[in-house]
Formats: C-alpha cells, structure tokens, sequence
C-alpha cells in the first residue's frame, strides 16, 4: 500500500473507534500486550538485524536508544497495561454552562481523529504512541526511522494481532512502509487524513514538520536542559542530581546538557563535580562525561574551554557544558538565551530564589531539587507518553491521554430559537 492508500485506510477505522466502549478499548489494549510477549523473539530478532546494520554507523549512545532485550519489551508491555488503567479521557466533561434560557451546554472532551507521529530510532515509542492513541480514541499512523524499521514494524504487527483478536479494526495501529522523507511529505500535507502530526526526533526533523506541515503540528523534544547550581544548595544533593540528570541515559531528550554554577561556589563545587563525573565514574567502571567549560569555569577547572555552540547544542552523550554565573537571575537570563524550552532545574536551600526561578523559567517543566530525568509521561503518573510538547498551545510538557483530545460543545434545549 501507498502512503495514502494507508492514510486513507486509517481514516476509514476512525468510526470504529469511536463506537467502542471503554471497556473494549482496554480488552484491545490487554490483547495488544499479550501479543507483544507472544511475539516477543520476533521483535528480538528483529531488532539484532536493525542493531548489527546500525552498528559502527551510530554512537554507542544512539545504539542503546535502538536496542531491545527481554526487560525493555516487559517494559513496553507493562506501559501498555498501565494506560488500559487509566481513566478514560473521551466524553469526559470539562464543563457545564446553565443559560437563562434553559440552554445547558457542556465541554466535552473527544478523540482527534488519526494521531500520526513521525519518530526516529527508539522502538518502544511504537507501543506507547498506539497504546495512548488507542485508550483516547484515536487512530495511529507511525512513521518509524529506517534504523529501527524491521523493529518497529515486528512491533507493530504484534500489536495489529492483538486489536484484531479483541474485534477492533487493525487500521486502528499502522506503520507505514516507506521510510523515505516522500512518506512525511504526505503527512505533512494529508489535509482531511491526518488530524494531528506529532514529529519525535532531532532538531531537523521537528523543524521540518513544524515549518513545512498543513495539517496541526505538535511541537516536540529537543532538549537543551539547565541545572542551576545555587550559592545556598546542599552540594552532595547537587551532584547526585547531575550525574543522574546527565549520565543515568544520555541519549534522550530529559537529560541534562548545561550546568550553571553560582560564582561564590565555583571554586568550591567544580572540582567536585569534576572528581564525581570523571575520575570517580571510571573508578566505578562508567563511562566519564566530558565538562566544556566556559572561561570562568575553566580557569577553576583548567579544563577543556567550551567552543561557540556548546552551550546550544542537545549532545545526547556523556558531554556537559558548564558556566559560571553571578547570581540566580543571571541562571534565568542564561537559560532564556539558551533553552529549548523542555526542562530546567535548580539545587537550592533558598525558597525565595526558588520561587523566583519557577515563576520566571518558561520551560515546560521546571524542577526545584530534583532530576530533569523525571520529564516523562510514566514518571507523571501518564502511563507513558506520545511526546514532550516544547510549545504552548493545547499541549505542554508530557502528552498523556488528555492532551490527544480536543473538545466539543453538546448543547441541550427543549425547542429555544433565536
């Protein structure tokens, strides 16, 4: 099948869809995660062909994105069951308005239609983004990379046997078979197929589909995360949190990538920092994580100086750039200049500076004392999640079940005209 033929074919199930009970919805979902663990050394198989063609090709970082072993996929299948728990988010009412003249009218949340996402190398989005688009009424379209593919699709064949056991049309989940950019192109312009495109990826893939699409366009992921190290902070607590923040996983979009330090600690602090996450990591068997410095920090450090676009680059590796600041309102002015807007935290004892950082940080989730690594729709209480939303409007941080619908206004008379 085309592109289109399948856009065409996923718009067709979205009726079937919308009929099911909540009840069927989560029998689909129960049988989808049955059927991952049926064909769980299928999608193991799968996956070593789409590692060994991937290897020597991608960091080791990026391969670990890519690989599945047996706990990844209990993984996958535990996300699964925790959105068929959830409450249902379709037909809930958000609000009621009562007229004088009798009219009552509610806000009612409802399914967007066919949820399509456009995503790279990590195989278990494939079973999140089905499995919340499937409790929220939707139809999903995946567009996985070609690293993941063989993957990917094993994945989703598991899971179109499990929505065909529970009597749900299997158009509900698909994947589509080119992996060439033609395949987005059509998504971006699929007016009247494609109700949502959700893009996952790196910076050129979000842009292109944030500037170029004509269907609605979620902006996604990039993540430029700041740690801002206060003069006040308990200085082992800070450390637990960035090397958790930085090196617990590297590669995705909730890790840190920038370290502010207020100047009255630098010379205190940094050379801890620097023993925790190089000379004490090896000593423990990890992999160090490299600090680029700007020139304050790198006079106390005598350490590698950061060059240009360290500060604006997402490394997604055991990289850390690292500056030197004034006070907790040169940490906000920094991370304004520099964020992508997904997650930034602050160590500190002091609640005035907290609050202060909180109120004026515009990213989507901003921590006080604890890990950006927490960004994440499990971590929420979401079950799993299709996406970080980096923009405003109708969705922001984790995308979890409510934020896959839109609404409706169900208006209810007994025969009032204008």
């Amino acid at each position: 099948m085309t592109t289109l033929d399948q856009l065409k074919a996923a718009k067709a199930a979205c009726p079937a869809l919308l009929r099911a009970t909540t009840e069927q919805k989560n029998q689909a979902l129960s049988a989808m995660a049955d059927a991952l663990l049926h064909h769980e050394a299928d999608i193991l198989l799968a996956n070593q062909k789409d590692m060994a063609a991937a290897r020597g090709t991608v960091s080791e970082v990026m391969l670990d994105r890519l690989r599945l072993d047996p706990s990844r996929i209990d993984g996958m299948v535990e996300g699964i069951r925790q959105v068929a728990a959830l409450p249902d988010p379709v037909g809930r009412v958000l609000e009621t308005i009562e007229r004088p003249n009798g009219l009552h009218i509610e806000k009612t949340a409802v399914p967007m239609g066919v949820v399509a996402i456009v995503y790279e190398s990590r195989p278990n989005v494939t079973s999140d983004a089905a499995a919340l688009a499937l409790k929220s009424g939707n139809v999903c379209v995946l567009r996985g990379g070609k690293e993941a593919f063989a993957t990917a699709n094993a994945i989703t064949n598991a899971l179109r046997e499990g929505l065909a056991a529970a009597g749900l049309p299997q158009d509900c989940v698909s994947m589509l078979q080119d992996t060439s950019r033609d395949s987005v192109n059509v998504l971006m312009k699929a007016v009247g197929l494609v109700d949502l495109l959700i893009p996952r990826g790196g910076p050129g893939l979000i842009n292109a589909c944030v500037q170029n699409a004509l269907v609605p366009c979620i902006q996604t992921g990039t993540g430029i995360c700041h740690i801002y190290v206060d003069e006040s902070a308990d200085q082992d607590m800070a450390l637990n949190i960035i090397e958790n923040a930085k090196a617990s996983r590297p590669s995705v979009c909730n890790a840190a990538e920038v370290l502010l330090v207020h100047r009255k600690i630098a010379a205190e602090f940094l050379p801890k920092l620097r023993f925790r996450l190089e000379r004490d990591r090896v000593r423990r068997g990890l992999q160090p994580v490299e600090l680029r410095c700007d020139r304050r920090a790198a006079a106390v450090l005598d350490g590698m100086v950061a060059g240009p676009r360290d500060f604006d680059t997402e490394f997604l590796d055991y990289i850390l750039a690292v500056a030197v600041v004034d006070s907790v309102d040169a940490a906000i002015d920094h991370i304004a200049a520099h964020s992508t807007g997904h997650s930034e935290a602050i160590v500190t004892e002091s609640e005035e500076n907290a609050r202060l950082f909180t109120s004026l940080v515009d990213s989507a989730a901003v921590y006080v004392n604890a890990s950006t690594r927490f960004t994440d729709g499990g971590e929420f209480g979401l079950g799993c999640e299709m996406g970080i939303s980096t923009q405003k409007l109708h969705a922001r941080g984790p995308m979890g079940l409510r934020e896959l619908t839109s609404y409706k206004y169900i208006i209810r008379g007994n025969g009032q005209i204008r």
